[in-house]
């Protein structure tokens, strides 16, 4: 790590990447998925569940396709490829189930 502490590293990249209009969509869906389920009393802040899209946002999906709450531990469980896009929905856990 060419750093001497973790305070000296820049985030630059990240926060350009956070700002482009995609990503701002993505987090608006995501932030309204969530608030809604906390209206109906489905999730609660700090209960360690996620709420996760049937369909991924970065796989084209919305909340129009539906969402549904889901242990942390198993909605970012699922394989991604060297530049940490998702390759499948579909972890390795519900690949034995079946």
């Amino acid at each position: 790590m060419p750093y001497k502490n973790k305070a000296d590293r820049k985030y630059v990249n990240a926060a350009k990447y956070e700002d482009t209009p995609e990503q701002v969509k993505n987090r608006m869906e995501r932030n309204r998925a969530r608030a809604k389920l906390m209206r109906e009393g489905k999730v609660h802040k700090g209960d360690g569940m996620d709420v996760a899209h049937k369909k991924a946002l970065d796989k084209g999906g919305s909340n129009a396709d539906g969402v549904f709450v889901q242990k942390a531990g198993e909605n970012r469980s699922f394989k991604r490829d060297s530049k940490h896009n998702l390759v499948s929905e579909i972890s390795k856990r519900e690949r034995k189930k079946k």
